[in-house]
């Protein structure tokens, strides 16, 4: 498969990440401060989240099962592509105009809608991939999801510095739609489906759907894949989600680096996110293509030894330069793991003909973090950071979150050497 293709299939990939990282860094928590205030922003967070990833949960495998099935001119994985796009998009807009304090429960029903229709298109298109992609490319193809990532990401990382010339935080949640449908529209028109399998699988049942979906994890090696994605989502997400607070709160303005002064956080999280984007765009491509040769249990064991050193040193020092450098550091490590996460799974789906199922079990792994970390630690942050100051521990909330990370980011590391199916 030509190295243009393997971008082209990946462009969506892009628009997704510059989507999520502008919503999750920077979006989402500057709105949930708005309508929660300083001393339930964590909560208020981790419930809008907690409502989201419960539909993630629920549609992605539904989405997969239900794509595995479709026989039409456009392929098995495209018109869900291009149904989620849409709605996705018109689901932006109720985020644009709700985040009012008043508003709160349809703000919830409109990032639900987001997460909906955005599963409705990611599910069947994290198929897409190992439907076209040969399996001795796997790993450059998944470089290649990585590079793609990382440069959303980064494109969403800016979002804090781009709020004042681009409207708004409405006007972000416009851009953001203009680029889901432009990444949509490339994938769709630029990638050619094969033929589904010649025996087409049984007719969608919820019963026996139900029970299918744990088959995957009479997998061992499966099994153990998903619960080492889940333990390294679930320690990114919590330095991720709660960056901007952490600067906000322990580092303080004014932000200054390189001559630059910054005096909110928006904007200071965006720099932060450009510094990791910096690492990860450099290690995306390059671990991809080494894990083909020397396999991807080694590059995960690097990513998680990196990740982990930066939430360690983020315990004991506050100062907004050496979280720059920092951010590099976590980078590193993030695109490392980003750029072979899918490979790896892929090494060891156990079924062939359920793939875009077994994927939407996988993608599991992203949304439940959000279910079970988003509350659990936008409460131990309203907790510590009220009751700490009491006991002289000013910032004990974002010590006990960097504290959960660190093993989160141990455990996914450390168990990644029970799977024996991949090298």
């Amino acid at each position: 498969m030509s190295t243009r293709r393997q971008a082209l299939l990946s462009a969506y990939w892009f628009a997704v990440s510059a989507h999520w990282t502008a919503i999750l860094v920077v979006l989402l928590p500057a709105q949930a401060q708005q309508m929660g205030g300083d001393a339930f922003k964590g909560r208020t967070l981790g419930l809008v989240l907690l409502a989201g990833a419960l539909v993630s949960m629920l549609v992605a495998p539904i989405a997969g099962a239900l794509s595995d099935r479709l026989r039409s001119r456009l392929g098995r994985r495209r018109p869900f592509l291009i149904i989620g796009t849409l709605g996705n998009m018109i689901a932006l807009l109720g985020l644009a105009y709700l985040a009012k304090p008043q508003m709160l429960g349809l703000y919830i029903l409109a990032f639900m809608a987001v997460e909906f229709f955005n599963n409705i298109a990611t599910a069947p298109y994290s198929a897409l991939i190992p439907d076209v992609v040969p399996a001795g490319q796997r790993g450059s193809a998944s470089g290649w999801m990585g590079l793609m990532t990382m440069l959303g990401n980064f494109l969403g990382g800016i979002m804090g510095l781009l709020l004042g010339s681009i409207g708004g935080i409405a006007g972000a949640y416009w851009l953001l739609a203009a680029i889901l449908l432009i990444g949509m529209l490339i994938t769709v028109f630029s990638t050619e489906e094969p033929p589904p399998p010649p025996l087409p699988l049984p007719p969608f049942a919820w019963r026996p759907f139900l029970r299918s979906l744990l088959d995957p994890f009479k997998s061992r090696d499966f099994t153990w894949v998903f619960w080492t994605r889940f333990l390294m989502v679930m320690g990114t997400f919590i330095v991720q989600e709660f960056l901007i607070y952490y600067l906000d709160d322990v580092v303080g303005a004014p932000f200054r680096i390189f001559g630059l002064s910054m005096n909110e956080a928006a904007e200071a999280v965006s720099l932060a996110i450009l510094a990791l984007l910096i690492g990860a765009i450099i290690s995306s491509l390059v671990a991809g293509v080494v894990s083909d040769r020397f396999g991807r249990k080694k590059i995960v064991y690097f990513s998680g030894a990196l990740q982990a050193v930066v939430v360690t040193v983020f315990l004991f020092a506050h100062s907004y330069p050496l979280a720059i450098a920092m951010g590099v550091v976590f980078g590193l490590g993030y695109g490392a793991y980003i750029s072979v996460d899918w490979a790896l799974a892929t090494d060891v789906l156990p079924s062939m003909d359920d793939y875009a199922r077994d994927m939407g079990v996988w993608h599991v792994a992203l949304t439940l973090p959000q279910v079970i970390g988003a509350p659990i630690a936008g409460v131990l942050l309203d907790l510590g950071q009220a009751y700490g100051p009491g006991v002289g521990l000013p910032t004990l909330g974002y010590t006990l979150l960097f504290s959960l990370a660190l093993l989160f980011f141990i455990l996914g590391t450390v168990f990644v050497s029970r799977i024996k199916r991949a090298r």
